[in-house]
């Protein structure tokens, strides 16, 4: 008697208590940014933030914790609970980049988050200046191979997209282009306008306008497939079958996320990744929305630190 008292007493209790997902979120979620207010990501952030927090019912509280390349922002998440109330917009530097080239890294980027969806690429375009005898992909290709050590690329510093992007491509075309490192494209700019400088992949967002005011030329875009961010340039991949390299932006929480909370995000966030407004927000900062399941995001960072640790140590790549 007393048994079956105590488990219709469970039952009950199993009936009673709501799943986590049911009563999540029941206070405002924290985005954490891991970059200065402002940048890129923190633009991206607060476009995102307020369409997700309609979909999942609260709101979601952009806070920028910069420092250390992303690691101190991407660190406070990794040690926060796991009850969806923190979570991380994270990029490729911070989960596919970083955790190979730095092995000071206080977290891993695998094992200490709980993957909870894609949202956004952004490709580079190939910009060299007005002057230069490449007017397409193949033909830059071609000019380098006739010409090893004759031209030079710019980038934004060592161990960033750009010089990664940069060395990828000179892997896969074999050819050898001068390594001039930048503190930012931003300061390149000038002197490929001149001619100073030969070659530089660029994110889309700040080298189109130089194109669009006649000041430099695009080759090509990044990304696998042609971008409907500039739908008439050709991609690298048309000329060397293969080459890809796009910034990837997605949601991070800690591990241990129950699976219920992991999914309520996920499909509130895929919700808020086709909201046209959304959608056109992203496109102007040069990102496209790709929504995901957290299976695929997991599988995508996983693939592309494997593509960047093959060319950091083919390329002995080092940043001190």
């Amino acid at each position: 008697m007393k048994r079956r008292t105590l488990l219709s007493s469970l039952a009950a209790s199993a009936i009673a208590t709501p799943s986590f997902a049911q009563s999540y979120p029941n206070k405002p979620v924290r985005m954490i940014v891991p970059f200065p207010a402002g940048g890129a990501t923190d633009v991206q952030a607060r476009a995102l933030s307020i369409k997700l927090g309609e979909k999942l019912g609260q709101n979601v509280v952009v806070e920028n914790r910069p420092g250390a390349g992303g690691t101190i922002g991407s660190q406070a998440v990794a040690q926060s609970a796991p009850d969806g109330y923190t979570i991380l917009l994270a990029t490729s530097s911070t989960h596919s980049i970083g955790p190979v080239i730095n092995a000071k890294i206080p977290y891993d980027a695998q094992a200490d988050f709980t993957a909870l969806g894609q949202v956004a690429t952004s490709p580079n375009i190939v910009l060299v200046p007005l002057s230069s005898p490449a007017k397409t992909m193949g033909e830059l290709i071609a000019f380098a191979k006739k010409n090893p050590g004759k031209l030079n690329y710019a980038s934004s510093g060592n161990g960033t997209i750009v010089h990664l992007t940069s060395e990828l491509f000179k892997a896969q075309s074999g050819t050898f282009i001068v390594h001039i490192p930048y503190r930012g494209t931003a300061l390149a700019i000038p002197d490929l306008i001149s001619g100073k400088v030969d070659v530089l992949f660029d994110s889309l967002v700040s080298g189109l306008p130089h194109v669009k005011d006649g000041k430099l030329r695009a080759l090509a875009i990044t990304s696998e497939k042609r971008s409907p961010l500039a739908p008439d340039l050709p991609t690298v991949a048309e000329a060397l079958p293969g080459f890809e390299s796009v910034t990837w932006f997605g949601l991070y929480g800690p591990k241990g996320m129950p699976a219920d909370i992991v999914q309520k995000i996920n499909s509130s966030l895929n919700a808020a990744l086709t909201d046209n407004e959304v959608k056109d927000r992203f496109s102007r900062l040069g990102s496209e929305t790709t929504p995901s399941t957290p299976a695929a995001f997991a599988t995508l960072a996983q693939n592309e630190r494997a593509k960047w640790k093959r060319i950091i140590e083919q390329r002995k790549i080092v940043v001190e």
